[in-house]
């Protein structure tokens, strides 16, 4: 898990990079019915701005009311995996529930009738848990382990402080 901000940045990024084209693709190609070049061609455009629109969300807005969230449902006591599992599950609701009414406004113009689109948020909030668990969580963990791992061996090799016996 991340240690710093910069770390959380990078984790929040790969976490979103994922999670934002691979929504941006399930939802663009069941809207046109199939997925061909030029759908790809759409998800391409369109993943730089959910991937903006999903980092600023969940940096400002839903991972704010998560974080609130599992202090009211977790106890003292509870494990660092449970409250990452809360964790997880509260962002994942809040971002798909908001992303699910963004995207609709995105790809169809800003109307009230885009929150029409939430009859799609059951399906979507299953496909980005599972996104979430399965494909974004754990390159993300990886590459923090990466990051601790490269931070405690180069502790180890730059501490000169061993005490010379001769």
């Amino acid at each position: 898990m991340p240690r710093n901000a910069k770390e959380g940045i990078l984790y929040g990024a790969i976490i979103c990079a994922i999670s934002a084209l691979v929504m941006s693709a399930v939802n663009i190609s069941l809207n046109f019915g199939k997925f061909d070049t030029q759908v790809a061609l759409i998800i391409l455009k369109a993943f730089p701005f959910a991937f903006i629109i999903a980092m600023l969300m969940e940096n400002f807005i839903v991972g704010r009311i998560a974080e609130k969230m599992v202090h009211n449902f977790s106890d003292a006591n509870d494990s660092f995996n449970a409250k990452i599992l809360f964790t997880v599950f509260f962002t994942v609701i809040g971002m798909s529930f908001t992303m699910t009414i963004i995207g609709d406004m995105f790809g169809n113009g800003f109307s009230l009738a885009s929150f029409a689109a939430l009859s799609h948020w059951p399906r979507n909030f299953c496909i980005a848990l599972f996104c979430e668990l399965l494909l974004a969580q754990p390159p993300a963990r990886f590459a923090m382990k990466k990051i601790h791992l490269r931070q405690e061996n180069n502790l180890t090799v730059n501490d000169n402080s061993s005490i010379d016996f001769d």
